[in-house]
Parts: structure tokens; C-alpha cells; sequence
């Protein structure tokens, strides 16, 4: 019986294992090539340089100008993601407080938007109307509106465990519908919300087809773009490529193992509360 439990148990830890191998395969790949002279990662394989060209890294920097790059990304990224947990929040706490047919259809049409693929070129003659093509404004509202779709999900869920005894003691205190809303039940979806925001700035730092298609500045364009112009310069020197990459994945990778916890925490909440 203890053996049939232990298999049970070591199996699944066994697949995953491998899995998380398969996973790190490439990125390690990737590592070590990076600290290569271009000669030596020519041919892209796992075998450990006579020296660590670290100067790749600098060169990356400079060539790539990877320095405004990431300005960019990080506030695309930070801007629209808190612009998304404040409306997104907003948005779910009324259609989760108030439970009428009208918000349980608008519910469900806005989280339509996880599953519906975007209609680029219709979205350009929007973009024109509005003058918010190729600005950095108009780029950090389409990060925004895409990520809203999938936030709403994770907060309407949560917000279903904020008791509503909390609403009537804030209005009873004197509280108006913004003051209850930011003093009351804001911090109440502190999980939630980090979840929220550490998603969606991960989501929006690897976005490539937004700003692809409406950024047509270079000196605008975030991370992933840089990344693509640097490859198309310097596609024959792969410790370059390879160095462009890390730094690229380097924030991402920060970030998520920063806030894992979080977006645990924010996504078993939601599914038992709501």
C-alpha cells in the first residue's frame, strides 16, 4: 500500500521534472551561447567557451540601443498594467455587486475578449481617427484594452468574497461610491489585484504585434521590437542574438519569480472565494 502511494506520488513529480527540463533546455542554450565570440557560436551548441566574452552584453547595449528600448517597455508595461487593475477593478466590483441580467450579459461579453482574436486593420482606422496612431499614448491604451478581458475574470471572482457588510459600514461611515470603493474594498483585493498586475505587465512586455503594427518610431518601440531589428542586423553573429535574448527575458523572468507567490495567491483566492 506505502508503495503504490509512493509511485503515485513520485510519478507526477517525475513528469514534471522533465517537463521543467524541456523548459530550461533552450534558455540554457541560449546562456551559454551568449558568452561566446561569434565564431564559436556559429553552430549554437551547449559546449563551454575557452573564455566568457562578457563584453557581448555591453556591445548588445550599444548597437542595439537597448537603453531607450527599455524605457519604453517598462513604462508601456507599469502604465497600463496599473491603469488596467484600476478600471478592471472598478468594472467588476459593479457588475459583481450588482448581479442584474444586463451586467451578467456585459460580464460575459467583456471576457469574450480572452477567447476573440483582434482586427488589426480595422483597429489602424481607429487608431487614425482617434490620432493616436504611432504615440506612445495609443499604444499604452491598446495594452491596456486587451489585458482588460482576462483581469476582469480574476477580480469578479475575488470580489465575490468581499463580504458585502463592508459596502453598507463604508456608506454607513459616510462614504461615497470613489471613497468606498478606494478605502473599503480596494485594499480588500490586494492579491488579486498584484496578480493582476504582474500578469498583465508580463503579457505587455512581450507583446509584439501592437507595437509592430502601430509604432512606427523606432525611437518609441519597447523591447521585443528592438529585439527583432537587432536580429535582422546581426543575424550572423549568434552570441550577440543570443546575449540580445537575455537581456530581453532577464526583467521578465525577475519580475515573475518576484511575484509567483502573489499570483498564486491571487488565483486560488479567486477560485475559492468566487
Amino acid at each position: 500500500m506505502k508503495n503504490t502511494k509512493l509511485w503515485k506520488s513520485l510519478i507526477p513529480n517525475i513528469v514534471i521534472g522533465m517537463i521543467s527540463i524541456l523548459a530550461i533546455i533552450p534558455i540554457l542554450l541560449i546562456v551559454i551561447n551568449a558568452v561566446k565570440t561569434a565564431p564559436e557560436a556559429s553552430s549554437m551548441n551547449f559546449s563551454i567557451p575557452d573564455a566568457f566574452q562578457l563584453s557581448n552584453f555591453a556591445t548588445v547595449i550599444e548597437k542595439g540601443k537597448l537603453g531607450q528600448s527599455f524605457i519604453n517597455s517598462i513604462m508601456y508595461s507599469s502604465i497600463s498594467s496599473l491603469l488596467c487593475i484600476i478600471f478592471s477593478a472598478m468594472a467588476a466590483y459593479v457588475m459583481g455587486r450588482n448581479k442584474t441580467k444586463f451586467n451578467r450579459f456585459l460580464y460575459l461579453f467583456i471576457i469574450m475578449g480572452i477567447a476573440l482574436p483582434l482586427n488589426y486593420f480595422t483597429l489602424i482606422d481607429v487608431m487614425k481617427w482617434t490620432h493616436l496612431m504611432n504615440t506612445q499614448a495609443g499604444i499604452i491604451v491598446l495594452y491596456m484594452v486587451t489585458q482588460i478581458p482576462f483581469s476582469i475574470f480574476i477580480l469578479y471572482g475575488f470580489i465575490g468574497g468581499v463580504p458585502k457588510e463592508l459596502d453598507e459600514a463604508g456608506v454607513i461611515d459616510g462614504c461615497g461610491p470613489i471613497r468606498l470603493f478606494f478605502s473599503v474594498i480596494f485594499p480588500m483585493l490586494q492579491p488579486a489585484a498584484v496578480t493582476v498586475f504582474i500578469l498583465s505587465f508580463l503579457n505587455t512586455w512581450n507583446e509584439f504585434l501592437l507595437p509592430l503594427y502601430y509604432l512606427n518610431s523606432a525611437q518609441k518601440w519597447p523591447m521585443t521590437l528592438a529585439v527583432y531589428n537587432f536580429f535582422g542586423q546581426f543575424q550572423q553573429s549568434w552570441n550577440l542574438v543570443s546575449a540580445d535574448i537575455i537581456l530581453t527575458i532577464l526583467p521578465v523572468i525577475i519580475i515573475y519569480l518576484l511575484g509567483q507567490r502573489f499570483i498564486i495567491a491571487g488565483m486560488t483566492s479567486g477560485s475559492v472565494k468566487g
